[in-house]
């Protein structure tokens, strides 16, 4: 279900949005739920990434395990070759 809600847009970025709809074939309705959904799904992303981020760090921070920089980027640098190597292991 949708409910209608307002808002404010200064003239310049009204007639943004009316000449991108214009040439989009859409309209400025259309142009702007576009741009709120793409807007929220990206910072829902943003904020899990960092959620998950503090949650490696918390994580590293009572383990103290982790894996080099080094055996990370030779382990990515072999996908998708004939000799794939396994992922590093974790060590203190």
């Amino acid at each position: 279900m949708a409910s209608a809600t307002s808002i404010k847009l200064d003239d310049d970025m009204k007639g943004r949005v009316r000449h991108l709809a214009e040439a989009r074939k859409r309209t400025s309705h259309w142009i702007m739920r576009e741009a709120i959904a793409q807007y929220v799904e990206r910072e829902e992303k943003r904020e899990a990434l960092r959620r998950d981020t503090l949650e490696a760090w918390q994580e590293f921070r009572e383990t103290g395990l982790h894996a080099t920089a080094e055996a990370v980027d030779q382990w990515l640098a072999s996908w998708g070759t004939g000799d794939e190597r396994p992922a590093p292991e974790w060590h203190k």
